[in-house]
């Protein structure tokens, strides 16, 4: 079973979760972590894994033969991202860090000079502690698709996940579209949110996505106090949904979080029973 773990907003505890929650199941279960937050992973400093680099990713470029190359400039206006600096009669200039590889050059070029190449845009590591093995992949600094390294990362595990009871897959921030490559590889989602207003208006973004996707989800509040619950209580109700578990808002899980220790509370070990029915 693939699990995402999820949440609108960067900051609501998504990455607490998804190492705990690892932790709890590997407990009984054989699971694999992954790290599908390629702008910013930190599973790996939560569960204090040392990484280990499997392969490197890398995305496809254009390259010029200014042989054939007739400067006109078109490579140029075309480029949607500002990669390619053209003067005319002029060769052109290139950025390759601002290139996403989507090939409008190579196809308006009219004399066939431009050809792929290819950059190395980040890397996919492997690793395990604590009865946990754990996969994830970084995108590197400067670099602006990360989906790229999201979908390597998914090919990767496709060649992994046999013998695993769960796969705990610990999505990016947001709704855009790394976010949208990670849940679809997955069976439900846990969307993790926190009790502030922009807590929730990103817990409907994320809910609207996995309905979108025909996932099945359940909410979990992070950094609980009574008193704060109904602002993220009324908020899913008209999903027709409850909170699944409430993390309390309490000293022992930060420092567990601040020293690289696993989590442990009664909230986690609630979600690890509930997706094990």
């Amino acid at each position: 079973m693939k699990i995402a773990v999820t949440g609108g907003k960067g900051g609501t505890g998504k990455s607490t979760v998804a190492t705990a929650l690892a932790f709890e199941l590997a407990k009984k279960q054989k699971v694999l972590l992954v790290d599908m937050d390629t702008g910013c992973p930190n599973d790996h400093l939560l569960l204090n894994i040392e990484r280990k680099p499997v392969k490197n990713v890398y995305q496809r470029i254009p390259k010029w033969d200014f042989g054939k190359c007739k400067r006109c400039g078109l490579c140029g206006k075309v480029c949607e991202t500002n990669a390619i600096i053209s003067v005319k009669n002029k060769n052109p200039m290139f950025v390759s860090s601002q290139c996403n590889g989507c090939g409008t050059c190579v196809i308006a070029c009219p004399t066939k000079a431009i050809s792929w190449g290819r950059k190395e845009i980040g890397k996919i590591y492997e690793g395990s502690a604590h009865g946990v093995d754990f996969l994830s992949g970084e995108l590197k600094i400067n670099e602006p698709i990360a989906e790229f390294v999201v979908d390597a990362v998914k090919k990767e595990l496709a060649k992994r996940e046999k013998g695993y009871d769960f796969i705990i897959i610990d999505t990016a921030a947001g709704t855009h579209c790394d976010v949208i490559s990670s849940l679809t590889a997955c069976d439900m989602a846990l969307a993790v949110t926190e009790p502030t207003p922009l807590g929730a208006h990103d817990l409907n973004l994320i809910i609207m996505l996995l309905l979108k996707l025909n996932l099945p989800f359940d909410v979990i509040l992070n950094r609980y106090e009574k008193e704060n619950e109904p602002l993220i209580s009324e908020t899913i109700r008209h999903y027709k949904k409850s909170i699944l578990a409430k993390i309390p808002y309490k000293k022992e899980i930060m420092e567990a979080y601040s020293r690289g220790i696993p989590v442990k509370d009664d909230s986690i070990r609630k979600i690890a029973g509930s997706v094990m029915k």
